[in-house]
């Protein structure tokens, strides 16, 4: 029993180092950068030893993925009740972490071709803060209704558009000011940022 608990606590060590390897990656050159073999090098083990610990590179993608999922549904999570506050930790999480910001909204890494329940389950976490932040709004047509009741379980398929309508002008904001456009405008992202609050604030209330 007490080497099972040795191998297991060794097993979870080297799956932590594996993936913080993986992120110092990531952050240097995007998920085309990640390579197993190099992670290997890195830690000083055998190729082969890393798929003791992750079956490929895709396993170990989803699992980057699912933490940062998880991540960022904590940070929404522990912000007060308001949009605007709300809008300000998701701002800061992506703005400290943009390589795993990326990583989400980016679009599927190339190569990357899992089809893996738990990542719909982590990315509709994520936007539960925003659904709870949103009220409701202008009826969607009876189609888009539809499916935004699937994709949103209970809610009032306007509540759902309203968070979407948000968590887009987020993204919008969020993915310029990480790639340096509006930087290259001569835009402060602070201020332009509180004016986009404001706005926000606007739409929620209406």
């Amino acid at each position: 029993m007490a080497s099972s608990g040795i191998r297991d606590r060794f097993r979870a060590q080297m799956r932590r180092e594996v993936k913080e390897a993986a992120l110092r990656q990531l952050a240097g050159g995007g998920p085309q950068a990640l390579s197993l073999n190099a992670i290997a090098k890195e830690l000083g083990v055998s190729g082969p030893a890393l798929y003791r610990y992750f079956a490929g590179r895709d396993a170990l993608l989803s699992e980057l993925i699912l933490d940062a999922y998880a991540d960022l549904t904590a940070a929404l999570a522990a912000a007060p009740g308001s949009a605007a506050e709300l809008a300000g930790a998701y701002r800061a999480w992506a703005v400290a972490q943009p390589h795993r910001y990326r990583l989400l909204f980016d679009g599927p890494p190339p190569g990357y071709g899992v089809r893996d329940e738990r990542l719909a389950v982590a990315a509709r976490a994520a936007m539960e803060p925003l659904l709870e932040v949103a009220g409701p709004g202008q009826a969607p047509d009876h189609a888009l209704a539809g499916q935004l009741r699937a994709w949103s379980g209970a809610a009032d398929p306007s509540v759902a558009l309203h968070a979407l309508t948000l968590w887009s002008r987020l993204h919008g904001f969020v993915s310029l000011e990480i790639g340096g456009h509006l930087a290259a405008m001569g835009l402060e992202p602070d201020l332009l940022f509180a004016e986009e609050l404001r706005s926000l604030d606007r739409l929620i209330s209406n």
